[in-house]
């Protein structure tokens, strides 16, 4: 009989960090989601075929965090070119 197979806990951590960027937690919850699932994929990866599980919930937790990231890079560049235009029309060098 074969023991159950286990999920693993940092893929689990990067899907609720994943969850919780987009809730409450947006910088630091996404590179926490990021980080964990590149771990957990990683850790899957070196064990023995089916004794570890949870690579789709560490490619959620993945994309959650890309996500959120690519979204507060877009809002800090659409912000830092607010700025600049802002600065050039108003004449201050």
């Amino acid at each position: 009989m074969n023991p159950p197979v286990r999920t693993s806990g940092t893929a689990i951590a990067s899907l609720v960090f994943g969850i919780i960027t987009w809730v409450g937690l947006p910088f630091i919850g996404a590179l926490v989601a990021v980080i964990c699932g590149h771990v957990a994929r990683g850790e899957i990866r070196r064990m023995p075929p089916g004794e570890i599980d949870g690579d789709g919930l560490a490619i959620a937790g993945m994309i959650l965090g890309y996500a959120q990231l690519a979204l507060f890079l877009l809002g800090l560049l659409l912000f830092v070119g607010i700025l600049i235009f802002g600065f050039s029309l108003s004449g201050m060098h």
